[in-house]
């Protein structure tokens, strides 16, 4: 059995995510960009549409020519209308069957040939039909994974910046940061849950719950867990108590005895229920974010948005809570540590650094 190891590591990390763009169409219908405390103004036609990460935007401009913004210049990239998708910091779009990308102002083609594909953080998977196998682009590198014949599967698992799949041979691998490491095999797939940088699953080999966390596969309990999620660097789980428990670099957290009636993690936020009550935990810190459970919330990078009592939005941004809005039905989304609201009148509110913006 593998001994759960407390790893002491210093590392420094941060918190706030300052948005290098926050995309809308005003009430006018121009296309704009919130930076720094401004509104930019992107183009002075109505647009066809847009899709936007935390650093990048992508949108069909209206000559129908693709374009990407990054907060700081637009570069065309294709002058048809094309499939495309957009992650935090990459860019895809798909002319018939080619698949290229935008990374940091540099294009690629990936394949001439592709079958399915996925979108995410930090990289890029891909099946290659010409060669019948699976490739990841990372950090401006592509790694073959696996190749096949009559026929690729895809990976059994696809998270932000980490992959997870079986090889020609049955084994069970994961690749992390450039690197391939070797799990085990078995005849069934494993069940996983990832995030940044962790994978969570039960392990059928040894019977327990396992991670792969830091290049290691290691225990974390000694049965397994009917119900678990992964975030950036740490999971949640509900044990045989129906204890809901966190665990991350080696230390394990009760969040709560009780029972959660829901629970959810993303990024670096979890968001839990329990006797009615709705919380958080941020900073090692258990959080009360609402005396009720709200009918809709959003997760990601540190943020929180929910409806709040009043059917208006609130937010909870890096443990702080911030009241956005109390006018009922308006729509939100997250950018970087930024919330965008847009009210009924087409009218929108930015949340950024604890300010409030208008237009």
């Amino acid at each position: 059995m593998r001994i759960l190891v407390l790893f002491l590591t210093v590392f420094i990390s941060s918190n706030s995510w300052s948005q290098k763009v926050i995309p809308l169409v005003d009430f006018n219908g121009y296309f704009k960009s919130f930076q720094d405390g401004f509104f930019r103004q992107l183009e002075f036609q109505r647009i066809k549409d847009f899709k936007a990460g935390d650093d990048v935007v992508g949108y069909i401009n209206s000559r129908g020519n693709l374009v990407v913004y990054n907060g700081i210049e637009k570069m065309e990239l294709s002058n048809i209308i094309v499939d495309y998708r957009v992650s935090d910091r990459l860019l895809t779009w798909k002319i018939g069957k080619t698949l290229n990308m935008w990374d940091a102002g540099r294009k690629r083609t990936l394949t001439y040939d592709v079958g399915n594909y996925w979108v995410k953080d930090s990289l890029i998977v891909f099946q290659d039909m010409r060669y019948q196998s699976v490739s990841a682009y990372y950090n401006g590198e592509i790694f073959n994974l696996y190749s096949s014949v009559g026929g690729v599967d895809g990976p059994d698992f696809v998270g932000e910046n980490i992959v997870a799949f079986r090889d020609n041979g049955g084994f069970n691998k994961v690749f992390w940061r450039g690197a391939i490491y070797e799990l085990d095999v078995w005849h069934d797939p494993f069940k996983y849950e990832g995030g940044t940088d962790i994978l969570a699953f039960n392990d059928p080999t040894t019977g327990t719950f396992a991670i792969f966390e830091n290049g290691e596969f290691l225990d974390v309990e000694d049965f397994f867990m009917d119900s678990y999620k992964a975030g950036r660097g740490f999971i949640v789980y509900e044990n045989r108590n129906g204890d809901l428990m966190h665990y991350s670099n080696g230390v394990k957290t009760q969040l709560t005895n009780f029972g959660a009636s829901f629970w959810e993690v993303k990024d670096d936020v979890v968001i839990w229920s329990e006797a009615g009550f709705t919380y958080s935990f941020n900073k090692g810190e258990k959080i009360e974010l609402a005396r009720y459970i709200p009918t809709d919330y959003m997760l990601k990078n540190n943020v929180i948005v929910f409806r709040n009592i009043m059917g208006g939005v609130s937010a909870l941004v890096d443990g702080e809570k911030h009241e956005i809005t109390n006018q009922m039905s308006s729509e939100y989304s997250i950018h970087g540590s930024s919330v965008l609201v847009g009210l009924f009148n087409n009218s929108f509110i930015v949340l950024s650094n604890g300010k409030k913006y208008t237009i």
